[in-house]
């Protein structure tokens, strides 16, 4: 390097996901690695006690731009609901007919449970589709959120909200295997403990398709 050359900015993880994600599309065929354990009298089981027709919804995974890094926001949705009462999740829900796609829904649901308004929310691009056993194909959309937000928890949806930075979400070495029960059969799954919090489920699944990508484990 010559004098007066300008030293060349080291691409942070924010530059990595958002390269990554570059160019992706809503509504990608979920990958389930876990099935590949099972017998296919097994996986004809657990499909009959998946819903047939799924609905569709989305979920914004927010990331935040702190300045210590970035950090992914997380609800507790509220211990009287219906379905998955008292889980760690995502702001999110079921597509409306009002909503243009998938980003539009995850918008207007994470305005509606928790307060966060559009402006703050740049889209970075989707992950793979999940799908999630109380009968509903979720499309993540992962946004950039800038600081200086006011959050307003929808209280009959959201009980709270927290933090975790995202490098502590992505590393393999908080990934803990958990064997779950699901129709008769004992499920691998994975959880991200964090603070006393219990990441699970259909969430702690979505971070990890964000993890392999990052970790250059996926295409």
């Amino acid at each position: 390097m010559t004098v007066g050359d300008t030293p060349a900015r080291v691409p942070t993880l924010r530059d990595r996901i958002e390269a990554l994600l570059r160019g992706s599309e809503p509504g990608v065929e979920p990958e389930i690695p876990w099935v590949a354990s099972l017998t296919p009298e097994q996986v004809a089981s657990i499909r009959q006690a998946v819903p047939h027709s799924l609905a569709r919804a989305a979920v914004l995974v927010p990331l935040i731009e702190r300045p210590e890094g970035l950090h992914v926001l997380l609800t507790l949705r509220a211990s009287h609901l219906k379905n998955h009462a008292g889980q760690v999740s995502f702001p999110g829900g079921r597509l409306e007919p009002g909503d243009a796609g998938p980003w539009e829904a995850a918008l207007r649901e994470a305005q509606e449970e928790i307060g966060l308004e559009p402006r703050f929310v740049s889209r970075v691009g989707y992950l793979r589709d999940h799908i999630v056993i109380t009968g509903f194909r979720v499309t993540p959309v992962v946004g950039f959120v800038q600081p200086g937000f006011t959050l307003r928890l929808d209280t009959k949806e959201v009980e709270d909200v927290f933090e975790v930075p995202l490098d502590f979400v992505l590393d393999p070495v908080n990934h803990l295997p958990r064997d779950r029960q699901f129709a008769g059969f004992t499920v691998p799954t994975y959880e991200i403990p964090y603070q006393g919090r219990h990441i699970w489920g259909a969430t702690a699944s979505m971070l990890l398709t964000l993890s392999a990508l990052v970790q250059g484990s996926v295409p």
